[in-house]
């Protein structure tokens, strides 16, 4: 693997967790709806918050980055690396969003993490 599609790798899985943090704290960031849940009310209020722009924005760039990776490198290769995505918001959620995580939760983490190391290495 090239130091180059390493890189763009490291890149969709960065934005790939951005996109998920913009996401979640975009919605927990919106105020509850008087008289419960109103389909239109909440289709204005996610249009007009920020955060979950800011995640729309990651998605975009992660996809042409993602084409960009697919036209380099078989997608045997690059797709299990891009489950590190999911790695990533484990910790995140930890660190940013402060939430618990249990031990089977964190093995589960270790053992993809070591998974996509495996099929990163006989490459």
């Amino acid at each position: 693997m090239t130091l180059t599609l390493f890189a763009l790798i490291a890149l969709t899985v960065s934005l790939d967790v951005v996109g998920q943090l913009a996401f979640k704290l975009g919605l927990d960031a919106l105020p509850e709806l008087a008289g419960g849940f109103r389909l239109l009310g909440f289709c204005r209020q996610l249009f007009a918050a920020p955060l979950l722009w800011t995640g729309i924005l990651a998605y975009v760039v992660e996809f042409v980055t993602w084409l960009t990776v697919l036209s380099m490198a078989p997608l045997s290769l690059v797709f299990p690396a891009a489950a590190l995505s999911y790695c990533g918001v484990v910790v995140a959620g930890r660190v940013v969003l402060k939430e618990h995580i249990s031990r089977r939760r964190w093995m589960g983490t270790v053992l993809i993490t070591a998974g996509v190391m495996l099929v990163c290495a006989t490459q």
